[in-house]
C-alpha cells in the first residue's frame, strides 16, 4: 500500500464512518437505517464513529492485505485509527 493510497482508503474510512454515524443522509435514508437497527448490537455499531470506523476498514483492509490475515488486521486498524484522528481535526471534542 501507498502512502496515497493510505490516505484515500482513509479518508474514504473517514467519509463512510461519519455518514452512518453522525449524518442522516439524503432524504434521511440513514436516519432511517440508524433507527431501524434500535438499542442492539447494530444500533449501538452505528452510533458510535469510532465503532463505525473498525467495520469501515475492513473492505479496504481485505483488498490492501491480499490474503495475508496479519497484514489484514494491521490495515484495518491503521485505517480505522487514521480515520479517527481525522474525526478529532474535524470535531475536536467528540470524545
Amino acid at each position: 500500500m501507498s502512502p496515497f493510497e493510505f490516505i484515500v482508503a482513509g479518508l474514504a474510512v473517514w467519509r463512510v464512518s461519519h455518514l452512518l454515524s453522525l449524518e442522516d443522509g439524503p432524504f434521511d435514508l440513514v436516519f432511517r437505517l440508524r433507527k431501524a437497527a434500535g438499542e442492539g448490537f447494530f444500533g449501538k455499531l452505528l452510533d458510535c464513529f469510532y465503532c463505525t470506523s473498525i467495520w469501515a476498514a475492513v473492505a479496504p483492509g481485505w483488498y490492501f492485505a491480499a490474503g495475508n490475515g496479519f497484514m489484514f488486521v494491521l490495515y484495518t486498524l491503521a485505517l480505522s485509527g487514521f480515520a479517527c484522528i481525522l474525526q478529532q481535526f474535524h470535531q475536536p471534542t467528540s470524545l
